[in-house]
């Protein structure tokens, strides 16, 4: 199978105006009743691999009412390794019975022969390293039988070895696999403010006509021992206002595109995260005229 054989390209199938919330179980009675509010669901995929329980009744009741995103964290991607081949048939048994609106992946690794990391680790990149990624993008595509979204990372370093531009890396990426590129703004941010780069100017060289959703979330600030400053993509704090600034700056430009707010750690009660979700709403509603 070649890129644009999938059944979609470039993206997802989710509603371009869509405001989407992750799904934490502490909230699930307020999801099966707040069906006007939320515009779809994303579930990490690994979390709903195992065939029945009470985390597929409950994706199944779900599903049922919202469109559903599937966020894989454990295919590691960047691995000098093809995709494991049990991962890779969960998945597709996944994929194939909760049939999502959209799928996809973060580009790191996270496993090498045969260890597991807990972790979403970088990638150099490097063209050696883009024709690796192709081959496991399209390894996997072509076994799930669609193509897949894949996330920018949040980074810490400058890494040895690498010869392009993250955005030139990730604009390859898809015109070799035929993938979309989930957007993490939150990401961007962090490793602006990390690296030393301009957040906006990045947005600017992002190849935009392949983003097929976009998330925001919030970080925190670590104090190294060097007496340094870092910023720690946590999805444990609210959305900060310079990624809300980045955000509404992207649509103005680009127009709607289907949005997450993603809360994984210290998650808040359903109210304060449907408070974020209604702000990006608002700023969808504020571009959405302009770019039917």
């Amino acid at each position: 199978m070649h890129p644009g054989h999938h059944e979609r390209t470039a993206g997802g199938g989710l509603p371009p105006a869509a405001v989407g919330l992750g799904l934490r179980r502490e909230h699930a009675s307020e999801l099966l009743s707040r069906r006007a509010e939320v515009g779809f669901i994303e579930v990490h995929a690994e979390n709903y691999m195992a065939a029945g329980g009470a985390a597929r009744d409950l994706l199944e009741r779900l599903s049922a009412i919202y469109p559903i995103s599937l966020h894989g964290v454990a295919l590691s991607l960047g691995g000098v390794e093809p995709p494991d081949r049990g991962h890779l048939l969960a998945l597709k048994e996944l994929v194939d019975w909760v049939r999502p609106a959209a799928v996809s992946e973060h580009l790191a690794w996270s496993a090498h022969d045969g260890v597991y990391f807990n972790d979403l680790l970088p990638v150099s990149y490097s063209y050696a390293a883009l024709a690796r990624i192709s081959d496991n993008i399209n390894i996997v595509q072509d076994f799930i039988g669609r193509a897949i979204m894949l996330e920018n990372p949040a980074r810490y370093y400058h890494l040895a070895g690498g010869d392009i531009e993250e955005t030139e890396f990730l604009q390859k990426l898809s015109e070799r696999t035929g993938c979309g590129l989930l957007l993490d703004i939150n990401n961007v941010f962090v490793s602006a403010q990390n690296l030393g780069f301009s957040a906006s100017r990045y947005l600017e060289n992002f190849p935009i006509d392949l983003i097929g959703e976009i998330h925001l979330a919030g970080h925190d600030s670590i104090i190294l021992e060097t007496g340094g400053r870092k910023l720690l993509d946590s999805h444990g704090a609210p959305i900060s206002d310079p990624v809300w600034e980045l955000y509404f700056d992207l649509l103005a430009r680009i127009g709607p595109r289907p949005t997450l707010i993603e809360r994984d750690n210290d998650v808040p009660p359903f109210e304060e995260l449907v408070s974020e979700l209604r702000r990006a709403r608002r700023l969808l509603g504020q571009v959405g005229g302009d770019h039917v």
